[in-house]
């Protein structure tokens, strides 16, 4: 049996079960987490959305049946087993009629266990098209919400779009997530086991963005020695993504308005018309409207691409969703860098919504990677954060009115003094204080107290 590969959710009330299930996958190699009920295993699902789930029938708070329902409400794509004991098998065959890959018993026979986890994981392999699978690169363009209207306006707009064939026109800053959004509008969509292919046309001279958008026939120039495919040849059946489309030059834009009009091309230095069956998602942070008034943009391929345009919020104008994505790149982060990390302290927290990133969410992302490759956990704190982070309360915040700084005092105050009726024991401080010793040394650290 080869090594089982991909992350496994279990979620059973009882501990013992827990364990067995645990050790057993993860000595053949998978990455198991587990949930002691079915309200638990939803938040984990959701923050991790695991390759398989191992779903106990019977448990407290929602029981199986109401997780598997509510796991395709959400459009989840996660495979599940249930698992059952004899009394209760007729239900798990219920559940496989509403959807569940399969059932197993209690007592477990580990055997077999391992051997319908191997066949659940290859199923899910295949259901997307993927013939290996690393969970990095799937996390990577992993499509983070929030609670912010704008995002949820998007993403529900996004979910719309990914049904239906039309073209769609990402817009907004650099760093706002417009490939993990095209992405995840492929994966929504009926396209999803075919290729995602993405170019960016900022980044090709005109010749050479021609060459990889539609390909060239042997000897069409100087160094052409042979025909190659380009990529939208490539992606037939799939999604081609545009990236910063509004650069394209102005005599590509008249092939590819073209193209989008007919969906057939002709290779670099050929003559026969090549039909494809692509879905085109374009992105840009430039002001279209500028450049078609100023002649740099054609305003009749604007109206091809832009069918159902998608804004997206630069993260200064979502910054309730800060909390979540960094909790989210945390635990990536730490996946990476085998590092304990498990949270970020109140102040950290405070000083990463305070700051204004002008590199949006790619740059949460750097910095949270910082915090991890140069940390030792388990928590991130303000002195783990960039210079320019940490001083962004107090640039952008009048002197006076911050009321942070002003409950952040409070709290520094009561410490000193409970540390001075102490004289310095901070256990006994603690207990004054009515918190844990641990929880008292992260507010030290977080305010520089020594």
């Amino acid at each position: 049996m080869k090594p089982l590969c991909g992350t496994i959710l279990i979620a059973d009330d009882d501990v013992d079960i827990r364990d067995i299930l645990k050790d057993t996958l993860t000595s053949l190699g998978a990455r198991v987490i587990t949930a002691p009920n079915g309200q638990e295993c939803l938040s984990r699902a959701e923050a991790d959305v695991p390759d398989l789930i191992l779903l106990d029938i019977e448990m407290p708070i929602r029981n199986g049946l109401e997780v598997l329902k509510e796991l395709q409400q959400r459009g989840s794509e996660t495979t599940v087993i249930m698992i059952t004991a004899y009394g209760t098998i007729e239900r798990a065959v219920e559940a496989m009629k509403q959807g569940a890959y399969d059932f197993i018993t209690k007592p477990f026979d580990l055997d077999y266990i391992a051997m319908t986890v191997e066949r659940a994981l290859e199923r899910a392999r295949l259901k997307t098209g993927l013939e290996s699978f690393t969970r990095e690169a799937g996390e990577r363009y992993r499509l983070v919400g929030g609670e912010s209207p704008k995002m949820k306006l998007a993403i529900a707009t996004a979910r719309k779009a990914a049904a239906s064939k039309s073209t769609v026109l990402l817009l907004g800053e650099s760093g706002t997530g417009k490939e993990v959004f095209a992405r995840a509008i492929h994966q929504w969509s009926e396209r999803r086991g075919e290729p995602f292919v993405a170019i960016n046309c900022v980044g090709l001279g005109k010749d050479l963005l021609e060459s990889e958008l539609f390909g060239h026939e042997k000897g069409a120039f100087t160094g052409a020695h042979q025909l190659k495919k380009g990529k939208m040849e490539l992606a037939h059946g799939g999604t081609v993504f545009l990236d910063e489309a509004g650069d394209i030059s102005a005599e590509l834009q008249t092939k590819l308005l073209r193209f989008l009009q007919e969906r057939e091309f002709e290779r670099v230095g050929g003559t026969q018309s090549i039909r494809v069956d692509v879905r085109v998602v374009a992105a840009t942070n430039r002001d279209i409207g500028a450049a078609i008034k100023e002649g740099r943009f054609r305003e009749d391929l604007y109206y091809r691409l832009n069918v159902i345009p998608i804004s997206l919020p630069p993260l200064r104008e979502r910054k309730e969703d800060i909390p979540v994505l960094a909790k989210y790149f945390l635990r990536r982060f730490a996946m990476e860098t085998k590092k304990n990390f498990s949270t970020i302290t109140a102040d950290a927290e405070a000083k990463l919504i305070a700051y204004t990133w002008p590199g949006n969410v790619r740059e949460l992302a750097n910095v949270l990677e910082r915090a991890a490759v140069l940390g030792d956990g388990p928590e991130i704190t303000s002195e783990d954060l960039p210079l320019r982070i940490v001083d962004s309360e107090t640039q952008n915040t009048p002197e006076g009115f911050s009321y942070r700084h002003a409950v952040d005092a409070a709290r520094a105050e009561v410490i000193r003094k409970a540390l001075a009726h102490t004289k310095g024991n901070r256990a006994a401080a603690a207990r004054i204080l009515g918190m844990h010793k641990t929880h008292l040394l992260n507010l030290m650290k977080s305010m520089r107290i020594e």
